[in-house]
């Protein structure tokens, strides 16, 4: 009987609601840490001295440009063909001293005819006295077509082929022949049913 009066007791206890308990929040000091007071490291600098390279003792090439004394020459040429508009010429002489002189002509587009009159040498370097020979006209070239023949050789004639058509035997054998199956047709007997269940 007392149990059960404990028990009733320890229900209605438990049945009464209990307050949250309410705790403070912790308040922790932020810890503090003292600065390092070691020094930084010292490396000593490299005791040991650059390499030192003598300059290279061989001399410095030197080159001289040879000098030849003038070699005297003579020579002239010209050209004139009038199918395709080309007159031209040029002479040129020569001394042992270097002197140079000459001449060339041109015939130009307009009719006219340049021609050229120079001397040259070391000290008074390329002199040209420049001449025209003729009056300008205007300049049509006559351009005529090349006229070209028409073959003349004969088609080619090839003869006609002179085989025949090849002829084949007809095939002579006969269709074959299968005999008709002579097995006995399935009898199969008819079923007997009761009329009354």
């Amino acid at each position: 009987m007392k149990i059960i009066v404990l028990a009733a007791l320890v229900a209605i206890v438990a049945s009464q609601g209990y307050p949250k308990p309410q705790y403070p929040k912790p308040q922790y000091p932020k810890p503090q840490y003292p600065t390092p007071a070691y020094p930084a490291p010292a490396y000593p600098a490299p005791a040991y001295k650059a390499p030192a390279y003598p300059s290279p003792a061989y001399p410095s090439p030197s080159y001289k440009t040879p000098e030849y004394a003038p070699m005297p020459y003579n020579f002239n040429w010209d050209v004139k063909d009038d199918p395709s508009y080309n007159d031209y010429a040029h002479q040129e002489t020569a001394d042992d001293k270097g002197y140079v002189t000459g001449s060339y002509r041109t015939l130009l587009p307009d009719g006219r005819t340049q021609i050229v009159d120079y001397k040259a040498d070391d000290y008074t370097g390329y002199v040209a006295d420049v001449k025209y020979d003729g009056e300008a006209k205007e300049y049509k070239p006559a351009y005529k077509p090349a006229g070209y023949p028409s073959p003349a050789y004969p088609s080619p004639a090839y003869p006609s082929p002179a085989y025949s058509a090849p002829k084949y035997p007809s095939p002579a054998y006969s269709a074959p022949k299968y005999p008709s199956p002579a097995y006995p047709s399935p009898a199969y007997p008819s079923p007997k049913y009761p009329t009354k269940y």
